[in-house]
């Protein structure tokens, strides 16, 4: 059974810094691009940050500089680190495998809450 566990969510104040964390199961964690989405109420799902399972990464033009993503294989766990987190930042945050060799096999997390304030 495939499944994609996200954690680290929480309130914090701006200018403050969280890891997200989301570890995978069911499936070979080294053939997939994981990947970080989030959603605000009201506005489309929206890309965070990705990386390959070659090491690329890609980000998000508002949260260049300040977010990074990494992945620990062995432990089949991809990781976002947030840093000087904005009000806009607030939102769901999602984790997203998609299979290198075949781009349209994909799964989602559950998500997890991130609430920022002022």
């Amino acid at each position: 059974q495939v499944q994609l566990v996200e954690s680290g969510g929480n309130l914090v104040q701006a200018g403050g810094s969280l890891t997200l964390s989301c570890v995978g199961s069911g499936f070979d964690f080294s053939l997939y691009t994981m990947a970080w989405y989030r959603q605000a109420p009201g506005k489309q799902r929206e890309l965070v940050a990705s990386l390959t399972s070659n090491g690329t990464r890609t980000y998000g033009e508002s949260v260049k500089g300040r977010f990074s993503i990494s992945r620990v294989t062995p432990k089949n766990t991809a990781y976002l680190q947030m840093n000087n987190l904005k009000n806009e930042d607030t939102a769901v945050y999602y984790c997203h495998a998609r299979y290198d060799w075949r781009p349209t096999v994909g799964f989602w997390g559950q998500g997890t809450q991130v609430t920022v304030s002022s």
